[in-house]
């Protein structure tokens, strides 16, 4: 598992049948992020709403 399948950012997109990411990124971000100068995403949030109820 990667970090696109929990991330909240990650929806299907039913007309192309494929899950997207949802994140706004400008034209130098986009460039950085598909050119690979990250290790681990830097715009990840956690999608698990209940992961803090989880720990009380």
């Amino acid at each position: 598992m990667n970090d696109c399948d929990t991330c909240a950012y990650n929806f299907y997109d039913e007309e192309y049948d494929c899950y997207t990411c949802e994140m706004n990124l400008d034209e130098d971000e986009y460039a950085k992020f598909l050119q690979g100068h990250y290790s681990h995403c830097p715009y990840y949030r956690d999608g698990d709403e209940y992961k803090i109820s989880r720990k009380q």
